[in-house]
């Protein structure tokens, strides 16, 4: 083994929180920051073209290939679990939706005794992180995340908003402000036609700082203790074995299935159910791995009456100079995503916030390039998904193996209760009721998923089962909680309760979903997590 160099901080995972993390604690020249990445660096054009994540996503580019166990209420489907592996992590290759969450979201986390992370605590934090298109005093306007509206044209796009007014849901102009309900035009996470990643946003700019070390292809097989406290980690690199030191704090931020993955193979967890694969328990902490979450999603496909925009750019010549376009350039056609509008609804008037999510997809499942008379066009159509906001299912990340190299064992325990299905299935039924507004008839030629017939719960119900996916935002494996909470791992600090020199700061610290994409609750968490590691005071809570 290799002896490391000393750090001040150790960061592990190159993620939307590492990077963040990494930026800010190096602010300062005199903190010196080692940054582990199991991934490599983001040079794939793949990456930074807003077009090409969905190819990412199919082809599992930049990913763990991490698949969750089977279950019957899913058909016994082997549903992937998208993880991004490479600098910048998830926000490398997601879908670049930006979506804050429900104020009531927060103060849900605050009233159960986490009172700094209610609304009015994280909202500077999610104005210091962003930079938005217009001036409004609950958006930020100096931020290194660019946020603007997603900006792809279509009249069909256009068409969904107006028949989501007509079926009797409401409009808001910014979704991420005063009002989440409602119909609404999609934000993304893209600056001058390219991704704009935690990896491009934060490291990037910092990586010219002296204090700060990133080590890349870099797999962090344990975090070392002595006695209850983490004095550094050890990892392996090109085959080789190394050992770093932190004489502060070793920072996890490897993500919601790797970092409960990595704290029990260094004896954090449930003592009993370490014991049983050879691990010396050093910590009895039972939370880990538990309270994974996830939101479901089913979708309703259509075929379109007439070709849409994306069908004709999709012809092989357009395609190739579109990519080149944007990628060079930063304009045309794929520097955006074939979207733009979405919506925040409750399914019942009794819920205090909205349950569901509609999101459209302007193109079909499974288009591809296309050249006469080589490769046949396809079907052109577009999606209308259905997202399940806040489930009441909850898994858990289950280690087999003391080898690192094992996965873990992800049980979802999707669609587990009642009411997840029925929340789902009632969804299905208000996206069909917008697609018959009469704005939507010039659009639709037939709806082929489920299809027309298929009304009952039955049929719903196993459609659902047949086709419903996660929509990649899980969450929750190392929850935040009160000392006394028995399931918690981390506390309000996200400090790992009892141990020293230890924290977690990624979506696995969430106790619960929040309404929208997760990208940026996970950045505010970090933004706020690098007050709480330098002794900072936190920014003044905000009462908008």
């Amino acid at each position: 083994m290799t002896k490391g160099l000393v750090y001040n901080y150790i960061i592990v995972g190159a993620g939307s929180a590492g990077c963040t993390l990494a930026a800010r604690l190096t602010e300062n020249p005199n903190c010196r920051v080692l940054l582990l990445e199991a991934g490599g660096w983001d040079r794939d054009p793949l990456i930074h073209i807003p077009l090409t994540w969905a190819k990412m996503l199919l082809e599992q580019s930049h990913d763990w290939g991490y698949f969750c166990k089977p279950e019957p209420t899913v058909n016994n489907r082997e549903i992937e679990c998208a993880r991004g592996k490479v600098i910048g992590g998830s926000s490398s290759v997601n879908a670049m939706a930006y979506v804050r969450g429900n104020r009531g979201d927060y103060n849900r986390w605050a009233d159960s005794g986490l009172s700094s992370w209610s609304y009015k605590h994280v909202l500077p934090y999610f104005k210091k992180l962003e930079t938005w298109e217009s001036s409004d005093p609950f958006r930020g306007s100096s931020g290194p995340i660019n946020v603007q509206h997603c900006r792809y044209e279509d009249p069909l796009v256009e068409a969904y908003g107006e028949a989501g007014i007509a079926g009797g849901f409401g409009w808001t102009d910014d979704y991420n402000g005063n009002i989440q309900e409602g119909f609404s035009r999609l934000q993304m996470t893209i600056k001058n036609g390219r991704r704009c990643s935690a990896a491009n946003a934060y490291l990037r700019p910092s990586l010219q700082r002296k204090n700060l070390v990133v080590k890349v292809n870099s797999l962090t097989t344990k975090v070392a203790f002595e006695n209850n406290r983490a004095i550094g980690v050890h990892f392996t690199q090109n085959n080789q074995s190394f050992f770093a030191h932190a004489d502060q704090e070793v920072i996890l931020c490897a993500g919601v299935i790797n970092t409960p993955q990595l704290l029990m193979l260094s004896g954090i967890g449930d003592s009993k159910k370490l014991r049983k694969i050879g691990i010396e328990s050093k910590l009895h902490l039972e939370g880990v791995g538990m309270n994974l979450q996830d939101q479901m999603s089913a979708i309703i496909l259509y075929k379109r009456k007439e070709n849409g925009p994306f069908h004709h750019n999709m012809r092989v010549d357009r395609i190739v100079s579109s990519l080149a376009k944007t990628y060079f350039l930063g304009t045309g056609f794929a520097s955006d995503v074939p979207g733009g509008m979405t919506a925040f609804l409750r399914t019942d008037s009794s819920y205090d916030l909205p349950n569901i999510q509609l999101l459209l997809t302007a193109a079909p499942l499974g288009a591809w390039p296309y050249l006469r008379p080589f490769k046949k066009p396809f079907n052109d159509g577009f999606v209308s998904r259905v997202v399940l906001l806040n489930p009441e299912s909850r898994g858990e990340v289950e280690v087999v193996s003391s080898n690192i190299k094992v996965k873990p064992m992800i049980k979802q325990n999707f669609l587990s209760t009642p009411r997840d299905w029925t929340t789902l299935r009632d969804g299905l039924r208000i996206a069909r009721d917008i697609a018959t507004q009469p704005c939507m008839e010039q659009f639709i030629d037939k709806e082929i998923l489920p299809g027309i017939s298929k009304t009952s719960n039955e049929e719903l119900s196993n459609h659902i089962a047949e086709t419903a996916i996660t929509l990649h935002h899980p969450l929750g494996t190392c929850r935040m909680g009160s000392q006394n909470d028995l399931t918690a791992v981390v506390d309000s600090k996200l400090r790992v309760i009892g141990a020293e020199g230890l924290r977690v700061v990624d979506g696995s610290v969430m106790p619960d979903l929040v309404r929208g994409n997760i990208n940026g609750p996970i950045i505010m968490i970090a933004e706020k997590a690098a007050d709480y590691i330098r002794n900072k005071e936190s920014l003044p809570p905000e009462e908008n």
